[in-house]
């Protein structure tokens, strides 16, 4: 089993500037622009190489004692039994259940965290992290390296990468990688109003089917199991020797 990160190296520092406050100078411009790559290249050199992931969304505002809790553990042992990497925020609640699954059953758990106004810290249940300056770019990594996404039960910020993420599935700009929704009494409202955008034809009545809505950890699994056997061969990566890479026999290769 992987050794956990230390109490320090968790700690994220307050954040001390407001980000887009007010329109800003070229020189400040410059430097947003600058720090925005950098973060990009920084990640993915973390990144490269942490196997295929599936990605789990969900609060960081329910403690171990909630059921949500240990339904994201189950995820991220099922996860890792898979030998897929579990990818989450980083934080408390749903993310460090996930990872807390993962790393507990020997997995990859990768935690990509972000810097908030208060001073917060990385969850131990981590092997490979990197923090972010920016929502925006976090969300990219977040999908990038995943085949699969877990929404938990959540808020503004979980409703914020579903929908991002299914806009991106919707629209094809990545491939039509499983979406499981988890929680049908917590999700009702929204799908709900997703049934309606359908009635009112601002999406396809196909879009619905983007999406598996349950409260059943076997279906969810199966669910992405069934889309990777279907599409995906998992060799072992000999080339970099550190994971797993997936070749596609149906799809275009989604590469690392």
């Amino acid at each position: 089993m992987e050794e956990r990160i230390s109490e320090e190296e968790r700690k994220i520092p307050a954040k001390r500037i407001l980000y887009l406050n007010a329109a800003t100078e070229s020189p400040e411009d410059e430097l947003f622009a600058q720090r925005v790559k950098e973060q990009i290249v920084e990640s993915m050199e973390v990144l490269r190489y942490v196997g295929p992931g599936i990605s789990v969304f969900g609060s960081a505002r329910f403690d171990d004692t909630h059921q949500f809790y240990a339904d994201a553990v189950e995820f991220g042992k099922r996860i890792a039994k898979m030998n897929f990497t579990t990818i989450t925020g980083g934080g408390p609640g749903i993310m460090e259940a996930a990872n807390r699954g993962a790393f507990e059953a020997g997995g990859r758990s990768v935690g990509l965290n972000i810097v908030l106004p208060h001073e917060q810290h990385i969850n131990p249940y981590l092997t490979d992290t990197y923090t972010f300056d920016f929502f925006f770019v976090r969300k990219v990594m977040l999908v990038k390296y995943s085949y699969a996404f877990i929404i938990m039960p959540g808020g503004f910020g979980t409703m914020d990468e579903f929908f991002e993420t299914l806009t991106l599935v919707q629209t094809k700009t990545i491939e039509q990688f499983p979406i499981v929704l988890f929680g049908k009494d917590y999700y009702k409202e929204i799908v709900d109003t997703m049934e309606s955008m359908a009635e009112d034809k601002t999406i396809s009545p196909y879009d619905l089917d983007l999406v598996l809505i349950t409260d059943s950890h076997d279906e969810a699994m199966e669910h992405i199991k069934k889309y990777i056997n279907q599409n995906y061969i998992i060799v072992q990566n000999r080339k970099k020797g550190k994971w797993w890479n997936l070749d596609t026999n149906k799809r275009k290769e989604k590469r690392n």
